[in-house]
């Protein structure tokens, strides 16, 4: 039974007239999916509002779905489990032009949707809740989530991305059905909250906050939240969607420390206070070289494979990429770093060979041994991953993006 919110003395309207659907996910939420549906419906009422409300059940057993429908809402099913995919489902089948999403278990404020459908008037195309400037009712939220975890993962958020958000995991939030299409979400589980914000932010879609409040949930069970499982899930996808902070940050003080140490200690140890550094040191540098060098080559994989796969957006990419660090330079810069490198090894073996292949000065012999080591190594990682860079310029992924790039 399609529920259909207009004024008494409307008449019923088509149904793919809706302005706003509101979805919820549902998992056994017999004892309040009926008080969220009924708060909905007002509220959309109240503002002569026409829309819906979806229930996206991920496969209750104590007869959520007939409670919903009783209290006027439509079900859709979610097969596959997951508040991400019974989200997906559910946004699916809503005949709305917005989309009003929230839990189910009776926390979130359904009866003050007026903000988040001012501002969608308004042109946004991602509004948040924000539950920090509504109010928190006292037991509405752990205290580790409301002082360690939440500030914690939307400070990330925001470093990342650069979004305007102050509470990223308020599950109450409101966009436009064309501009969520726009964004090919895909994360089954809790993430699905992140990724939304994220991929909504590189496609430079409008966000904005609005009040809202929480209170504790009517559930008679224990919420179906992880902390430190959903938590890590959350971090590791906003991690994973961001290489430039996952590896180049990371990579550039490896890269720029091991160099220094190389470089200042080729001509002998140094004297800082009353510490001595030498060659030891210099070999510490070395790995920290060779390390970040790796971790750069990790980056560029990850980014292409990002953009060629639709993880990232193409403009998060610029196909020129291919054009200006392609094959051929990279092999010439690989095989002139380790022609280089074998070189200087070279010349050890030849002063080997002026020993008597006896032993060889340490001293004299170490620091060479260590830029021939670091040298033939990086180029031979050019190398190699210039052939592979390559390769996923080949794909047919590739070739479609950068058609689309207009390259």
């Amino acid at each position: 039974m399609l529920a259909t919110l207009l004024p008494p003395a409307s008449p019923v309207v088509a149904e793919d007239t809706f302005e706003v659907s509101v979805v919820m996910p549902c998992l056994n939420e017999a004892r309040t999916v009926g008080v969220c549906v009924r708060k909905a419906l007002d509220s959309l009422r109240r503002l002569g509002v026409e829309g819906e409300v979806v229930i996206a059940d991920n496969g209750s057993t104590d007869g959520s779905q007939d409670i919903a429908r009783a209290h006027g809402a439509r079900v859709v099913p979610a097969s596959r489990r997951g508040y991400g995919s019974a989200l997906q489902a559910g946004i699916e089948g809503a005949r709305g032009t917005f989309i009003i999403m929230g839990d189910a278990d009776d926390s979130y404020d359904f009866t003050n949707l007026e903000p988040f459908i001012q501002r969608l008037r308004q042109g946004d195309e991602l509004v948040m809740g924000n539950r920090f400037k509504g109010g928190i009712a006292p037991g509405a939220m752990p205290w580790h989530h409301r002082y360690i975890g939440n500030p914690i993962l939307t400070g990330v958020l925001n470093l990342f991305f650069h979004t305007p958000i102050g509470d990223a995991h308020c599950g109450l939030r409101g966009f436009r059905k064309d501009s969520y299409q726009k964004l090919h979400l895909t994360t089954p589980g809790m993430e699905f909250a992140s990724e939304m914000v994220v991929k909504a932010s590189l496609h430079r879609q409008k966000i904005s906050e609005v009040a809202t409040t929480l209170k504790p949930d009517g559930r008679d069970r224990p919420p179906h939240l992880r902390s430190f499982r959903d938590g890590w899930r959350h971090l590791r996808f906003l991690m994973l969607m961001c290489p430039f902070w996952l590896y180049l940050v990371p990579a550039a003080p490896l890269m720029i420390s091991g160099l220094f140490l190389m470089t200042w200690l080729t001509a002998g140890p140094r004297q800082v206070g009353a510490v001595t550094v030498d060659v030891h040191t210099m070999m510490l540098g070395g790995l920290w070289l060779v390390l970040g060098y790796q971790i750069v080559w990790m980056w560029a994989f990850a980014r292409i494979h990002g953009w060629i796969s639709g993880l990232l957006p193409v403009k998060t990419f610029s196909p020129q990429a291919f054009d200006i660090v392609n094959l051929e330079r990279g092999l010439i810069a690989g095989v002139s770093v380790t022609t280089i490198g074998v070189g200087i090894l070279g010349w050890l073996a030849w002063h080997w060979h002026g020993t008597n292949l006896g032993p060889l000065d340490v001293t004299l012999t170490l620091r060479p041994a260590i830029w021939g080591f670091v040298l033939t190594i990086v180029g031979m990682q050019t190398i190699f991953g210039s052939f592979f860079l390559s390769m996923l310029g080949m794909t047919e992924q590739a070739r479609t993006v950068r058609e689309q790039a207009g390259q």
